[in-house]
């Protein structure tokens, strides 16, 4: 992180502590072994150095946050103890209603949202599409889905959303052909299914926007980077749930290098999948 970045997020953090603690400056300079006028001068922007090593921990442990977090450096407020600073596990429930996965969208609006999904993506799938691909009763339940889906469409159709979906052209290919997961569902609903992705794939352009690319030629495992604060890696019935601001600088490079790779762009997406609607009837 640059110099000059460090600070000004050193600065801002450390007005949010002092907001929190509810004290006047001259007390909170106090507690944290800061000089009042010397607390002024950070604050203003003027000073162009951190305090000393022993302050920046002093300030951190007053305050019960992680060194890292006070510097920028990781999203998280927690400290070390509580081990989870970069990398929590969220593990799948069947149970239906409000899920972390909502949670983290409604966190993130107003940013925007990068999503690799591991098949269709989950609000533009049909209900019988996603009572078949859970017909085997693993993981959450079908009716779960089915609520988080028209969830997701919902918040997808708030004005202030911004999401980017990025997934290889097999995926879609392959579900034209009942192909993997997909191996014996019938061919209306597929043809139902790809009409209504089209549909809403166009409903909702230019705050959704999908990308394709060739699977031969780039590989991502599914995840999501949630804005600034969080990327969720699907690993199946769980997900490995990162905040370090490196991390998720790394999942947001490589996601922005596979658009670059993208055969089909955005407002080419519907009339793909529409003329992979098509080439079902013929089957």
């Amino acid at each position: 992180m640059d110099k000059r970045d460090l600070l000004d997020v050193f600065r801002q953090r450390l007005q949010e502590l002092i907001v929190q603690s509810g004290e006047r400056r001259a007390a909170f300079a106090r507690s944290v072994g800061l000089d009042r006028s010397a607390l002024s001068q950070l604050l203003s922007g003027r000073s162009t150095r951190l305090p000393r090593a022993e302050t920046l921990q002093r300030i951190a442990e007053s305050r019960n946050v992680s060194l890292d977090w006070l510097l920028g450096l990781s999203q998280s407020d927690r400290i070390a103890s509580e081990f989870a600073l970069t990398l929590e596990i969220e593990e799948l429930t069947p149970e239906a209603g409000d899920t972390r996965l909502a949670a983290w969208h409604r966190e993130a609006l107003g940013t925007k949202i990068r999503y690799v999904p591991s098949g269709i993506p989950d609000l533009l799938r049909l209900n019988a599409v996603i009572e078949f691909e859970h017909s085997g009763g693993r993981g959450p339940r079908a009716e779960t889905q089915i609520i988080e889906a028209e969830k997701r469409i919902d918040y997808n159709r708030r004005p202030e959303t911004d999401m980017e979906v990025c997934m290889p052209v097999q995926t879609l290919t392959g579900f034209a052909r009942a192909e993997g997961r997909w191996t014996g569902l019938e061919a209306s609903v597929r043809r139902r299914q790809l009409t209504y992705m089209a549909d809403l794939v166009e409903e909702l352009y230019p705050t959704f926007r999908m990308f394709l690319y060739d699977g031969r030629v780039a590989f991502s495992a599914p995840y999501t980077v949630f804005g600034p604060k969080r990327a969720a890696l699907y690993v199946g019935e769980m997900y490995l749930v990162l905040n370090a601001t490196e991390h998720i600088r790394a999942l947001t490079n490589h996601f922005d290098d596979l658009i670059r790779k993208a055969e089909i762009n955005p407002h080419e997406c519907a009339d793909f999948i529409r003329q992979l609607e098509v080439e079902i009837r013929y089957e």
